[in-house]
């Protein structure tokens, strides 16, 4: 008989949930992954401001890569473990770049939706924005 293969959607689906489970895993880890931590304050509503600056934090990534590459090309076989450590600091340099333009589109998005949220909330209540408009409003604890 014909044995079906799973679908794309099916090994995607998949893959997406053992992914999940490694990153709930990981959670009390991520306290001693810096650039995790500086991702996770970026991405939130106070912090989309700060990811452009945030990418900044990415020069010293790069140097520490460079200076690295070049310390294992003039040093001695034992110590082709420092290319992890390249990896690393290429690998942390890559997600502080990358945080600058998804913070932007991230903080586009909230924005475009708090827009709509006020519109919609301006043509629920249209009394309160005539009076608004006209500057009557009450001043001090008057009733």
């Amino acid at each position: 008989m014909f044995l079906s293969t799973p679908s794309v959607g099916d090994r995607v689906r998949r893959r997406w949930y053992r992914s999940r489970q490694t990153a709930v895993t990981m959670h009390p880890a991520r306290r001693l992954f810096p650039t995790n931590r500086i991702r996770d304050a970026v991405y939130t509503r106070r912090g989309l401001k700060w990811g452009v600056p945030a990418m900044l934090l990415a020069a010293p990534y790069i140097a520490a890569t460079k200076f690295l590459t070049d310390y294992i090309e003039q040093a001695d076989p034992e110590w082709g473990w420092l290319h992890l450590v390249v990896l690393l600091c290429g690998w942390n340099a890559l997600k502080m770049l990358w945080l600058g333009p998804m913070s932007l589109i991230a903080l586009a998005r909230v924005r475009l939706r708090e827009h709509a949220q006020r519109r919609k909330a301006a043509r629920a209540h249209p009394a309160e924005d005539e009076l608004a408009e006209t500057g009557l409003v009450m001043a001090g604890g008057a009733s």
